[in-house]
């Protein structure tokens, strides 16, 4: 009798624990399935279109000179052109690829798509001295635009705007590390785990 009462509380225990244990794993992957959706979600609000806006402008003068019998007599063409442009710097980071571990809670950014420059510039002609033996034709407006994008991307490099953009990336992709430091994850990039917005930045701008 007192043998049978042994077996069957030794049975009950046995399964209060089996139940225990069981409900404990279905807890942790439910808390892990929790994480991963929250991370993927603040990955698809991450994931837009940043883009930073300049304006530049500038005046050229082109010049150009067509020849005639053997150089004796030549038909010169000019004009002086004032250029205002306005630049966009983009960063798509829906083409952002990356991985996220679940077992190791990590996300590991694999690739940053590289910044989109946009130049749209308008022209306009003053003082514009032409001859129908040299007359401005499409190929001059070609060669005109294609000079004034040249001195524009100089200028860009040299501004601010690239880097303002860089600014914009990196607290963009801060969103992240936020989230993933106040779960416990860890943020990866470039083979290096990223503890601070500081940190990221200088990853990224290498």
């Amino acid at each position: 009798m007192i043998k049978n009462i042994l077996i069957g509380a030794a049975v009950i225990v046995a399964a209060v624990l089996l139940f225990k244990f069981c409900d404990f794993k279905k807890s942790d992957e439910a808390e892990i399935s929790y994480n991963t959706n929250l991370i993927q979600q603040q990955i698809v609000n991450v994931g837009k279109l940043v883009v930073t806006e300049g304006h530049f402008s500038e005046v050229i003068t082109y010049k150009n000179q067509e020849k005639y019998l053997m150089n004796m007599l030549s038909f010169e063409k000019k004009a002086l052109i004032v250029v205002n442009a306005d630049v966009t710097v983009a960063y798509d980071l829906h083409q952002m690829k990356y991985d996220i571990d679940e077992k190791n809670k990590t996300i590991t950014i694999i690739s940053i798509p590289k910044e989109e420059i946009k130049i749209s510039p308008d022209l306009q002609f003053y003082d514009v001295e032409q001859s129908k033996l040299n007359p401005f034709t499409g190929d001059d407006y070609n060669k005109i635009n294609k000079q004034v994008k040249a001195n524009l991307s100089k200028k860009i490099a040299k501004s601010s705007l690239k880097s303002n953009a860089q600014n914009r990336l990196i607290s963009e992709l801060s969103k992240i590390l936020i989230l993933t430091n106040t779960m416990g994850w860890k943020l990866q990039y470039e083979g290096k785990v990223i503890e601070s917005e500081k940190e990221l930045g200088q990853q990224v701008k290498m």
